[in-house]
């Protein structure tokens, strides 16, 4: 079942106490928290004069996150706006003039789709919905929990080509030639829109949405880093690591995020295109990168690949990485160790 939340905004000022950790250079450490926004939840942590100060910044990335947030949906339309959903609906009939952010959006999936040698496809949408179906009724649904029809699999693969979208940027349109293909940007949309949004902020700002992290840059004044928890598969309220972000992004995919099961096995959401299938190589994989939307791509693209492809991969990137396989084993790139904190 996709849970929608209502919207709120909870500001909570961490710490008053002058001299304290949370206060630096006269500033104190606020945090706010809303729900709503890509189906999650997105906590902004920054230093600011007073409580009004901060809540207007908040407001703001707010309100361009929500801007992004209905641009991308695939499963709500919205008065006055042409969405991805748009596109989907119009699969197979005509062109849809879009935002020159969804112009830029797509071409990035396809720079990720060509850099993943496919691993990472927003044009999956026929395959997804169908385990997105079953593991939607498997939760609500326990005992009755099926699989997708494997039939039904192997056809909806068929309209799944990323070449079959036709990106068109004179005219700012988008148009799915296969009326049975649509589009699925789970794997991108939120972690692409943190970084569009996050790039103009000021430094020493921390976004999270969905557990997707990006810094701004280093704390205010002290030059100090965030610290951010990778959770810990068995128990996702425990970390097995926390890091030092000086700036940038963390994003990490894993099997304990959204399942279900059948037959006593569980089915995660992350589905390798090859087999139809949820990917079996891994727990958890997380990445540290400069771009959270390329952050995003890489998380999913290496859930997907055994460890040398996902090594190899990585290296073409500037990121790091830590995966954790299915014996609970941690295995990491070359300069992510000197990240950890604890």
């Amino acid at each position: 079942m996709r849970r929608i939340f209502p919207f709120f905004m909870a500001l909570v000022l961490l710490t008053g106490c002058a001299g304290s950790t949370s206060s630096i250079g006269g500033k104190e450490k606020y945090q706010a928290t809303f729900l709503g926004l890509f189906d999650t939840v997105t906590t902004i942590i920054g230093y600011a004069k007073n409580q009004e100060e901060f809540q207007k910044e908040a407001e703001a990335i707010k309100a361009s996150l929500e801007e992004y947030h209905q641009l991308l949906d695939i499963y709500h339309s919205y008065e006055g706006i042409n969405n991805l959903k748009t596109i989907n609906d119009q699969a197979g009939d005509k062109p849809v003039k879009v935002d020159t952010r969804i112009i830029d959006f797509l071409l990035d999936c396809r720079s990720y789709y060509e850099l993943t040698e496919g691993r990472v496809n927003v044009a999956m949408g026929s395959v997804l919905s169908l385990w997105h179906e079953v593991r939607s009724a498997g939760i609500d649904d326990q005992e009755n929990a099926v699989l997708p029809d494997e039939a039904a699999l192997k056809e909806a693969a068929l309209h799944c080509s990323f070449d079959g979208m036709i990106i068109d940027e004179e005219n700012s349109t988008v148009f799915l030639e296969d009326p049975n293909q649509s589009l699925d940007v789970g794997a991108i949309a939120k972690g692409w829109a943190v970084q569009k949004v996050c790039e103009d902020l000021p430094a020493g700002l921390s976004v999270s949405v969905g557990g997707n992290v990006h810094a701004t840059g280093p704390k205010p004044e002290t030059d100090s880093p965030w610290v951010v928890g990778i959770q810990s598969p068995e128990n996702p309220e425990e970390f097995v690591h926390t890091l030092n972000l000086m700036k940038g992004s963390v994003v990490s995919s894993g099997d304990y995020q959204r399942y279900y099961q059948v037959d006593g096995e569980s089915y995660h959401h992350i589905i390798d295109p090859d087999t139809l299938y949820p990917a079996r190589y891994w727990r958890s994989v997380s990445i540290v990168c400069e771009d959270s939307g390329l952050a995003d791509a890489l998380s999913t693209a290496l859930f997907l690949l055994p460890l040398e492809e996902g090594q190899a991969l990585l290296e073409k990137c500037q990121a790091e990485a830590m995966w954790i396989d299915l014996e609970g084993n941690q295995y990491y790139s070359p300069g992510f160790e000197e990240l950890i904190r604890s």
